[in-house]
């Protein structure tokens, strides 16, 4: 059985981290994936994408998403034992706004730097994601030790609490 997480300990990991996998489907009904940079503001996620790009596509015809974000684990001093990243999955509902239109701290976040280059804005979209349901986790708010045994790893929370 998963153990209950407080909503608060996945949005505040989810805030620390800036890469996840984004899950879609295209317009044939196949599964597709990619890697994206992402940041939290209102407990929302923002990807930045090109207009013209294929997630951009895929998401506008089929705005039901996931996400998966993938957490680091390390020993100090002994990096050359591995240990499987934690996680944090969810579903979520997509829209695709119009870079110059979403507000500027949350362009500034995400573009680090180039926020008002208009030349890149008028190419760019911005990929909001709200998160629904739950989140499921595995090794998030428990001992590395744990992360061995499935059960204690694995973890729920309710995205709005």
């Amino acid at each position: 059985m998963a153990q209950q997480l407080s909503s608060q300990l996945v949005w505040d990991a989810l805030g620390k981290e800036l890469f996840a996998v984004l899950g879609m489907v295209n317009a044939k009904g196949q599964a597709r994936t990619v890697g994206i940079v992402y940041v939290v503001h209102d407990k929302k996620l923002y990807i930045s994408t090109e207009k013209d790009a294929w997630k951009t596509k895929h998401t506008r015809k089929n705005p039901d998403v996931s996400l998966t974000v993938p957490i680091a684990k390390r020993i100090p001093f002994m990096p050359f034992i591995k240990i499987p990243a934690a996680t944090i999955t969810f579903s979520g509902v997509a829209r695709v706004l119009d870079a110059e239109k979403v507000a500027l701290d949350i362009r500034q976040k995400l573009l680090r730097g180039l926020a008002e280059d208009t030349d890149r804005l008028a190419n760019m979209g911005i990929i909001e994601v709200e998160p629904v349901g739950d989140f499921i986790t595995y090794g998030v708010g428990v001992p590395m030790m744990q992360m061995r045994d499935t059960k204690k790893a694995r973890g729920r929370a309710p995205v709005h609490a």
